[in-house]
Parts: C-alpha cells; sequence; structure tokens
C-alpha cells in the first residue's frame, strides 16, 4: 500500500493533495476518500497510507488512513 505525506488539505472545499514516498506525481485526496468516522479531514505534514485509483482528473487516492 502506498505512504505518503499529506500537501495541503483545504477543510471547507473538502480536499487537497498527498506526495507519495516514491517519489511520483502528487495524488489527489478528497475528503471521501479518507477512512474515518464524524469530519474527515487530514491535516498539512501527516503521515498516509492510501490506494490509488483514477479519478476524473487523474490519480486520485482512496482508502486513506492516517498513520500514527
Amino acid at each position: 500500500m502506498p505512504t505518503g505525506t499529506v500537501k495541503w488539505f483545504n477543510e471547507t472545499k473538502g480536499f487537497g493533495f498527498i506526495k507519495p514516498d516514491d517519489g511520483g506525481s502528487d495524488v489527489f485526496a478528497h475528503y471521501s476518500g479518507i477512512k474515518s468516522k464524524g469530519f474527515r479531514t487530514l491535516k498539512e505534514n501527516q503521515r498516509v497510507e492510501y490506494q490509488v485509483q483514477q479519478g476524473q482528473k487523474g490519480p486520485q487516492a482512496v482508502e486513506i488512513n492516517v498513520l500514527s
């Protein structure tokens, strides 16, 4: 499962980008892809693991889990 760091995430708009550890292109992250209960958000510089699927505009992170 790929891992990376949250580059930025806009809580108001519900999306942001993850910088992959493998050095590839940034991956789009939408709040609907976050595996969490309640208010789903990410914080800048948080470590995450995720799966990648093809979204409307390119690669999109899904099954996003925050790493402790």
